[in-house]
């Protein structure tokens, strides 16, 4: 059986950035989309499809972390951007807290990896601690982000 791979490795391959400047959630999805190395049409298709996936039911897990995401054709392999927002944004989460963290997970409609449920789990699983250790949302750079998260996940 193909061992999967841990967050900590999953995350080192995605894009990250920690200086999110909006302050609502549709300009925090678009700040996230626009990483995406796709074309500027794909980019507003997949912004509006995220849009009306928080519609239906905020992804704002609690914590202070959100983990927006969608299945789309417009990819051809799963993706996963992550942002911070030093000030928080309202994004209608189940415990009614700003959100900091924002996990945008990709990925197409058939992807035989699997890597966006398992991921989507991982990041969900992990929340808890993430919120408890609190030092992932006061990083200075992107080594310190990897670094505290992979002692997070082997604390796990």
């Amino acid at each position: 059986m193909k061992k999967s791979l841990g967050l900590y490795e999953t995350i080192s391959k995605s894009v990250i950035t920690l200086n999110l400047r909006s302050r609502k959630s549709d300009g925090v999805l678009k700040e996230l989309v626009s990483l995406l190395e796709v074309d500027p049409k794909a980019k507003d298709i997949l912004l509006k499809t995220l849009i009306k996936r928080e519609e239906m039911g905020s992804t704002g897990l609690g914590k202070r972390i959100a983990i927006p995401h969608a299945r789309t054709l417009l990819v051809k392999e799963f993706h996963l951007i992550i942002g911070l927002s030093r000030k928080g944004v309202e994004f209608e989460s189940f415990d009614k807290k700003p959100v900091q963290l924002f996990f945008l997970l990709i990925a197409p409609p058939l992807e035989t990896s699997s890597s966006y449920l398992i991921t989507l789990g991982k990041i969900a699983g992990l929340a808890k601690a993430i919120a408890k250790d609190g030092r992932l949302f006061g990083v200075k750079d992107k080594k310190e982000f990897f670094d505290i998260l992979g002692e997070i996940e082997k604390k796990g």
